[in-house]
């Protein structure tokens, strides 16, 4: 699972808060691996910090509390302090190996000499997952026409993955500013950031 942890458009105590619960899933989880963080001004802190981890952690959308006096500012009368929990789907690369891709022969017009409209010289590759299919006729042989198709059909699996990927990155830019307040599913108190068994 693919989970962000965000500080949304809080002050420097939510950005705190963030890295103490990095912290708490570390020790938590034994394999958290750190995709990105956007660190903040202070040290051990945050804007947000973006996780994987195959343990399903889908109980933790939502809201994280933390109670307490803020560390770079002791006169505030402020002690709520709040972040985001969000989990994205793994974005799911295109497979383009040899194995998924069919190919069609057909007689192709147009110039190429004697073999015109005499042997199938044409090459249709389909991706079978995604049903794309791209043809190439201009070369004088299927071999070579193979492999212009292939190159094709390759270029544009790979944009349709940047496009996904920038698609996932937009919605976890989107979620950044969308904190909730209040109902958390996890509360914390004081400077060790201890687990409250009651929000």
């Amino acid at each position: 699972m693919i989970l962000q942890i965000s500080s949304g458009s809080g002050p420097a105590e939510c950005e705190f808060a963030v890295g103490k619960f990095v912290e708490t899933l570390k020790r938590e989880l034994s394999d958290v691996e750190i995709i990105s963080e956007a660190k903040a001004k202070y040290a051990g802190c945050y804007k947000s910090v973006v996780i994987f981890t195959e343990a399903d952690v889908s109980h933790l959308t939502g809201t994280v509390k933390w109670v307490s006096q803020s560390p770079f500012r002791p006169k505030h009368k402020r002690k709520n302090w709040f972040i985001d929990i969000s989990i994205f789907d793994e974005t799911a690369e295109t497979d383009f190996s040899d194995d998924v891709v069919r190919f069609q022969t057909f007689r192709s017009g147009g110039p190429g000499g004697q073999n015109v409209n005499k042997v199938e010289t044409g090459v249709r590759a389909i991706h079978v997952p995604t049903g794309i299919s791209v043809t190439s006729t201009e070369a004088r042989t299927q071999h070579l026409n193979k492999k212009i198709a292939l190159n094709r059909l390759g270029g544009i699996l790979a944009q349709q993955n940047i496009d996904a990927a920038n698609l996932a990155k937009q919605a976890m830019w989107l979620q950044h500013y969308a904190l909730e307040r209040g109902n958390p599913v996890r509360t914390y108190a004081g400077m060790d950031f201890l687990e409250r068994t009651t929000p």
